[in-house]
């Protein structure tokens, strides 16, 4: 089971890198990937998915809790790390958000593939949940060890940005309105999400794999090594005690621990850009996490 769902996945992604390195794919085809995935392609995956979730299938509420609370939980030891650690402020910001955030687009792939379309639906939900929650707490984080202290207002008007603008979460509230008040798609549409959706993730795992660059890895490897502890160790171990607290279990079970063993987000890169934060370190934990995690989902299949 584990080398039959996490292959397809992880092959995509070597091809993706092995493109951009024989010079097939360039940097300007990955940033036109990247907003097709991000601001189209996966957004409409998101809304059809949930949109078209029964209503006796939207998962079990343990799940969703225990996400939060292990997000929360690996957010306070990081800022803990952080200041009796002294990390340097340039680089605390990607450092703590890389210990929680998540690849989206690897994690539908690997749950399409291992738990099938009810899988897909609650993973999407799940989104949904954490993606807000996530946004607050990195724009949070960033702006907090700025070189430019920014005032509350700023930061209030930096984190409504973040969560007004982010087309995943506006793609998870338009399913849920969706799903809650309307309820399943006529065929013809049906159909056109789903030929949308064959597009996506091959395109995403190709567009990441390009991304990567392994040149930085060691230049900042100690704490790159660290940030992956925190995300690929503690954050599955402490997602499956709260899991197992909330009573969690079948397929929601297996989604949380599939879900808590994630690489962390390419989206780490983007917002560190933009708040000043340390981009090469981003660049490094991104891709060592990236490998690292055929490793965590291995155990997270197994188990």
């Amino acid at each position: 089971m584990v080398v039959n769902n996490l292959f397809p996945v992880f092959a995509l992604l070597i091809f993706g890198h092995l493109l951009k390195r024989i010079g097939i794919t360039q940097d300007s085809f990955l940033k036109t990937t990247d907003k097709l995935i991000y601001f189209i392609f996966f957004p409409l995956l998101l809304f059809w998915k949930i949109g078209a979730t029964a209503s006796d299938r939207i998962g079990d509420p343990g799940l969703y809790k225990a996400a939060i609370c292990s997000v929360i939980s690996v957010y306070i030891l990081s800022t803990l790390y952080i200041k009796f650690f002294k990390v340097a402020a340039f680089q605390a910001g990607s450092f703590s958000q890389s210990c929680y955030r998540f690849n989206t687009y690897i994690g539908m792939a690997v749950i399409l593939s291992a738990l099938g379309e009810d899988g897909a639906r609650q993973f999407s939900i799940l989104i949904g949940v954490v993606i807000p929650l996530i946004n607050i707490l990195a724009v949070s984080t960033l702006s907090w060890f700025a070189e430019d202290k920014l005032s509350l207002q700023k930061r209030l008007t930096l984190t409504s940005k973040a969560l007004l603008t982010n087309p995943l979460i506006i793609a998870c509230l338009a399913g849920i309105a969706y799903w809650k008040w309307i309820g399943g798609f006529p065929v013809f549409l049906d159909n056109t999400f789903r030929l949308a959706s064959l597009v996506t993730l091959p395109l995403a795992l190709l567009s990441i794999g390009g991304a990567l660059t392994l040149s930085g890895i060691k230049n900042y490897s100690k704490l790159s090594l660290v940030a992956c502890a925190f995300k690929l160790i503690i954050l599955p171990l402490i997602g499956y005690l709260f899991l197992r607290i909330f009573g969690t279990a079948g397929i929601s079970f297996k989604i949380g621990m599939i879900y808590f063993a994630l690489p962390t987000s390419t989206a780490l890169y983007i917002l560190s850009a933009q708040l000043s934060s340390d981009t090469q370190l981003a660049s490094a934990v991104i891709a060592l996490s990236t490998l690292l995690s055929f490793f965590s989902l291995s155990l997270a299949l197994f188990f």
